[in-house]
């Protein structure tokens, strides 16, 4: 069966809403190239198509809607162990996506049930309409991987409230679906159990006009029907101010240090500091630089930025331990290339922004 299903419903009115739905249930639908490939043709013929009036992107099952990148080709890439080409190619067409769905002509419902992580952020956060239920769990915990948060990350990282991109980049947190409406990466709540409804509701509405009216209208109706579903607690609007406070100091190591010397019982906290100690020290250095870079870019510019930061990612060695560490060997110790922020030489982190080629592949994006 294809990695990537697709399916058209009448509207009363004769118009159609299409699905795209992430097949690849044991995998957690970790977006491949392949999926990548399927999915680009149909939105690009579905942009031009006047009887498509609204896109669903969802998955199979009910554990992720989509929980990462193809990283065991990336891995088998970076070690000499498949096509060299394979990460250029990855990223670059998979930001081609990311750049389409936040681009795209047309609403899009992102129903992000379950785990979202790395390449799922990027899928959910290009979508006009992007729906958390009380099984989203989301993260972009590439920290912990030697990599940063890319798919888009660098733009709705610093387009969050304060400083909560920079530490939830750092830290890799896990967010919930409070956090997520909360931080701007989420439009609405809507129960998983009413997930049915979704399509029969849309398929109900009168598509004569703006089709992003009858869109949020359904959405909305259903949001109302969810609030004894939705719990408001979130632990990053609870952090808030010890999150602005860790983060407002003269270097990353400064914050680093701050953070790492907080008392608290707070297990969201304590999660945050696991993750620093046991995250790779260049990639800290990286993301920090990557999300300073990048503050005032066009969300164009941000993506051809993060093509150069993950293509030179690619070739080294960092990423590709950080991969086999904890997700092809998974003894979950990766030897990183610096034990600790202090030993982490600039000249190295200046390596990885330096394009390799002279015309950005995303250039005429």
């Amino acid at each position: 069966m294809s990695c990537v299903l697709f399916n058209e419903f009448a509207t009363r009115d004769g118009k159609k809403i299409v699905e795209i739905q992430l097949n690849a249930e044991r995998s957690l639908n970790a977006l491949t190239l392949d999926m990548i490939d399927l999915i680009q043709p149909k939105l690009d013929e579905w942009k031009d198509d006047e009887s498509v009036v609204c896109v669903i992107l969802d998955s199979s099952g009910e554990k992720a809607f989509c929980a990462g990148g193809d990283v065991v080709n990336l891995s088998k890439a970076m070690v000499g162990d498949g096509d060299p080409k394979f990460p250029e190619d990855f990223f670059t067409r998979e930001y081609i996506l990311d750049y389409t769905l936040h681009t795209y002509p047309k609403p899009i419902i992102c129903w992000g049930n379950g785990i979202v992580m790395g390449g799922g952020m990027g899928l959910m956060n290009g979508c006009s309409h992007r729906v958390v239920t009380e099984k989203t769990y989301m993260a972009m915990p590439e920290v912990t991987i030697g990599f940063y948060p890319d798919v888009g990350g660098s733009w709705f990282l610093n387009h969050m409230p304060g400083r909560t991109g920079l530490f939830l980049g750092l830290t890799g947190n896990g967010i919930n679906a409070a956090d997520a409406l909360f931080l701007g990466l989420a439009d609405r709540f809507i129960a998983s159990e009413l997930r049915g409804q979704v399509v029969e509701k849309l398929q109900a509405e009168s598509w004569s006009g703006d089709a992003y009216a009858p869109t949020s209208r359904v959405l909305r109706d259903l949001e109302s029907e969810s609030q004894l579903a939705f719990n408001g607690n979130s632990p990053v609007q609870t952090n808030y101010e010890f999150i602005q406070r860790v983060t407002d100091q003269d270097s990353v190591k400064g914050i680093i240090d701050v953070l790492l010397a907080a008392e608290s019982d707070d297990k969201w906290i304590s999660r945050a500091q696991k993750a620093i100690r046991h995250g790779s020290p260049l990639a800290i250095h990286l993301i920090a630089r990557q999300l300073k870079v990048s503050r005032h870019m066009s969300l164009k510019e941000v993506f051809a930025s993060e093509l150069v930061l993950s293509v030179q990612s690619g070739k080294h060695s960092e990423f590709a331990e950080g991969v086999r560490a904890l997700l092809v060997d998974k003894d979950g110790t990766p030897q990183w290339t610096f034990k600790t922020l202090d030993d982490v030489d600039e000249t190295v982190v200046d390596e990885f922004f330096v394009s390799p080629w002279d015309v950005n592949p995303l250039a005429d994006m």
